[in-house]
């Protein structure tokens, strides 16, 4: 199966789309920039580094800011960038500005994974106006488009309307369930290395026994913008990801994952979930296996 084109063009704008309308007062633009810095060690192997430094030097005019780790994440799990209840996430999206008669439009910096997750939490919680800005910030400033420095907070709304969908997140024991169903393809959306086994940094080698990889990196092309449907779908076909299949992506704290499953449901896959913890979960279990090349 191929596609020439996505299905849900909607969910996708471009920089020459956003600078035409970035007067819209129905526009709500946040910068969800942040990075994983590998420190190695016991535990934890990564630590979360905001992107909020770069985005006060400078972002795309009127954006305001998104922290997931501090805000839209539940601070209780031992994992990082676990989801909050639903009425909790709706509430801090309202905080920042989100209604139901808002447009949304998220970007990131070096990545189209961080974007992707807030425009997937979003999706859990039953709002469909966002969208992923094609290229994120890279691609904006590589066209010469305006920037600011000036901070921006939007006025908290009085509420988002939350209509879970409650099946396109699942947790550990939907994937163990998964391994022995032939109807369900696991999807690791993190690099070769890291699904190989070669690269131990989380703790344990390997991957969920019976996994495929597509790295959420491969779905990019150099500018940061998103590969063609045609291409994106010969990736996933290649490894058995069909569209007949139950779909469950994961990587390692559910950031990467929500890449693939975006493209997953712009080429029209009706049946897609990220495993929210991930291999920060997964590893942490001995009882869990994994395998290697």
């Amino acid at each position: 199966m191929t596609q020439g084109t996505y299905l849900h063009p909607e969910a996708i704008v471009t920089g020459e789309w956003l600078e035409a309308h970035l007067d819209d007062p129905s526009l709500r633009i946040f910068d969800c920039t942040f990075s994983l810095e590998y420190q190695g060690g016991d535990g934890d192997p990564f630590r979360v580094v905001t992107g909020r430094p770069e985005y006060e030097k400078a972002h795309i005019p009127g954006a305001g800011f998104l922290d997931l780790q501090a805000d839209f994440s539940d601070l209780t799990s031992p994992y990082r960038f676990m989801l909050p209840a639903p009425e909790a996430l709706a509430a801090a999206f309202a905080r920042h500005g989100v209604g139901d008669d808002s447009r949304v439009i998220l970007y990131g910096r070096a990545s189209m994974q961080r974007a992707a997750r807030f425009w997937w939490m979003l999706r859990w919680l039953g709002f469909d106006n966002a969208a992923v800005l094609d290229g994120g910030m890279d691609k904006w400033e590589a066209d010469g488009r305006p920037v600011s420095g000036a901070p921006c907070t939007y006025a908290p709304t009085n509420g988002l309307t939350v209509r879970p969908r409650p099946d396109i997140f699942v947790g550990k024991d939907a994937v163990v369930s998964a391994m022995n169903d032939a109807g369900v393809c696991t999807v690791n959306a993190l690099g070769e290395k890291l699904h190989s086994g070669e690269d131990d940094r989380y703790g344990r080698a390997g991957r969920i026994p019976g996994s495929v990889n597509v790295p959420a990196a491969s779905l990019v092309n150099g500018d940061m913008t998103h590969l063609p449907a045609d291409q994106a779908q010969r990736l996933f076909d290649a490894v058995g990801a069909t569209p007949d299949k139950k779909v469950i992506v994961y990587c390692g704290g559910g950031i990467a994952a929500s890449l693939d499953a975006f493209l997953l449901y712009q080429l029209g896959y009706e049946n897609v979930a990220v495993y929210d913890a991930s291999m920060s979960e997964w590893i942490a279990d001995p009882t869990l296996p994994l395998e290697t090349d």
